[in-house]
């Protein structure tokens, strides 16, 4: 006999949990670019930040943590100095390559 699984007894999936390099971040953020939907950005950035921890994340970009979740909310639109010293707080950063 098969147990039956209550769906709202699984635990909640949170992808912040397996970001633990910056390898990892790094290629998650290449995917949500290259998936070319730049509103989930911010929601990636935030993801890896708090991956990372986000008040390590804030005080290392030299934002307050209260602006940084603010910038990095799903549909947010941070502007790219945000995105940039985001990027470097986690160790990663943004490169442009040829599309052919």
């Amino acid at each position: 006999m098969t147990k039956k699984i209550d769906p709202a007894n699984l635990p909640e999936f949170d992808l912040a949990e397996y970001l633990d390099s910056e390898i990892a971040i790094s290629e998650y953020l290449n995917q949500t670019i290259a998936d070319g939907d730049m509103a989930e950005l911010a929601h990636a950035l935030g993801v890896a930040a708090r991956a990372r921890g986000m008040t390590e994340v804030a005080k290392a970009s030299g934002i307050t943590r209260e602006a940084l979740y603010k910038a990095l909310r799903p549909n947010a639109s941070p502007r790219f100095e945000t995105v940039s010293k985001v990027c470097a707080a986690l160790g990663v950063r943004l490169v442009a390559q040829p599309i052919h």
